[in-house]
């Protein structure tokens, strides 16, 4: 189903989060993994966007969600997976993760995006009338404002080398 133009910034959103899970991926895949650079760059992209996200979610999107009986078991596995993130991220903020930590953010957040995506996003454009989802939008935009709008530059020591 094509994502409704109301819910495109939390796509756009999702895209950059992913691109941050496939590099991560393929750096712990080539053993090439400077951690302290790694949880640097986590830490910053958590406090520039996904910090914003995940509130902006939790207001908005799942608060709209919770109207449709069908989807509140769902908003409660969100929000739980939203709550194991943040421990991850703070854990990266901390230079706490190791490779194995690292490897469990990717797929944790991976996981939880598509979810939201294929699962929550889909139901929504189904079951919201377009006034409803255009005023979601509005709100979502007003709580998004805060997010950092460009993709930040990956520090060097995040980026893979061709092998020598």
């Amino acid at each position: 189903m094509l994502r409704d133009k109301n819910l495109v910034p939390l796509s756009h959103q999702h895209q950059h989060a992913l691109a941050l899970c496939v590099r991560l991926d393929r750096a712990l895949q080539a053993k090439s993994v400077d951690l302290e650079a790694w949880q640097a760059e986590i830490q910053t992209i958590f406090e520039h966007e996904i910090g914003v996200h995940f509130a902006a979610e939790e207001k908005e999107l799942f608060g709209a969600a919770n109207r449709f009986s069908d989807l509140v078991p769902l908003v409660r596995e969100l929000q739980v997976e939203h709550s194991a993130l943040r421990e991850l991220f703070a854990a990266a903020a901390a230079r706490a993760l190791d490779e194995v930590g690292l490897s469990v953010l990717v797929e944790k957040l991976a996981q939880h995006i598509r979810k939201e995506e294929r699962q929550l996003f889909e139901c929504l454009q189904k079951l919201m009338a377009a006034e409803e989802l255009s005023a979601l939008g509005a709100a979502l935009n007003e709580a998004l404002k805060d997010a950092t709008r460009s993709c930040a530059v990956p520090d060097p020591a995040t980026r893979l080398r061709p092998k020598s």
